[in-house]
């Protein structure tokens, strides 16, 4: 856990948990294996386990400290949750609140929470189990869910969520949320506050967004799931396993790298173990990494 100031605003990172998920070829179907070779220097050890060929993730709060208020992006995969698909993420007992108390948050003091979309990994700690029933974590925070994303995950309108990743996810990280009264949708942007800006970000998943951070002379992208290996920075043509519109999904992410490599914005993805963040720059027609963040590795 560590944090740097940009512009007003404060970035911690909270961790989750980290480690590996799925070998190169089921995470990323069309992207060659001599990529994986050819840049171990960049991915091994923090982004790539090649012993095992295993892709390396983090499960990761991105923790702003803005205008006055503590805003959450993302709430990882959460304990005690059912989820059949993922055995690794099934009824999990991780000790992420104590992570975030030990940042100076407890869930009361989180002003807002921002799901940049509605995958199992990304809401888990929208909700803990009270009494056998599953209520809001952060009683005081208003929940902001792109509703593209919370009308395509609504089991009523998607019978095809059952036996996937995002089986019950509706039902216990989303639905009892709307339910306190919590939730605001939103559609194409949103303004958070003088510092940040939700920007719809689609293609991965129907709702999929970004958070945009702009703050004197610094910016930064809260950039979700547009990325999930540094490979994604030299080969923005490769989508992961999980994007639901490739075309879309490949669109968004050359649009949102161009503007953080114009812009000098500071990348920082939903799933980036070790260092975490990055700069970015155009190299012809695709991107190159120009350095990494000050994060430390875990």
């Amino acid at each position: 856990m560590n944090e740097i100031e940009l512009g007003e605003v404060t970035v911690t990172r909270v961790e989750e948990m980290h480690g590996p998920v799925m070998p190169p070829s089921h995470f990323f179907p069309d992207l060659p294996e001599s990529a994986w070779r050819e840049n171990h220097a960049t991915l091994v050890p923090d982004h790539h386990d090649v012993e095992a060929d295993m892709v390396q993730v983090a499960m990761q709060t991105w923790l702003l400290r803005s205008a006055g208020k503590t805003v959450l992006v993302d709430t990882g995969v959460g304990n005690d949750k059912a989820r059949p698909a993922v055995d690794a993420w099934d009824h999990l007992k991780l000790d992420y609140l104590a992570n975030l108390a030990a940042a100076g948050v407890l869930p009361g003091d989180v002003d807002l929470v921002v799901n940049t979309h509605l995958h199992v990994d990304h809401v888990g700690w929208n909700t803990v189990l009270v009494d056998g029933e599953w209520v809001p974590t952060f009683p005081n925070a208003v929940y902001l869910m792109p509703k593209a994303d919370f009308e395509f995950w609504n089991p009523a309108n998607n019978p095809g969520i059952a036996g996937g990743v995002n089986e019950n996810v509706f039902e216990d990280s989303v639905a009892p949320v709307h339910a306190a009264g919590q939730v605001r949708l939103w559609e194409d942007s949103h303004v958070i506050d003088e510092n940040l800006r939700l920007e719809a970000a689609i293609g991965h998943t129907p709702g999929s967004s970004v958070v945009k951070l702009t703050s004197g002379e610094d910016r930064a992208l809260f950039a979700g799931d547009l990325l999930h290996t540094p490979l994604q920075i030299s080969h923005p043509d490769h989508n992961s396993c999980f994007c639901e519109d490739p075309v879309l999904a490949r669109a968004t992410r050359r649009a949102l790298l161009g503007w953080a490599a114009e812009a000098n914005a500071l990348v920082l993805p939903a799933h980036f173990s070790g260092h975490s963040a990055l700069e970015v720059a155009r190299r012809g027609d695709t991107f190159e990494i120009k350095n990494w963040a000050p994060f430390t590795k875990y």
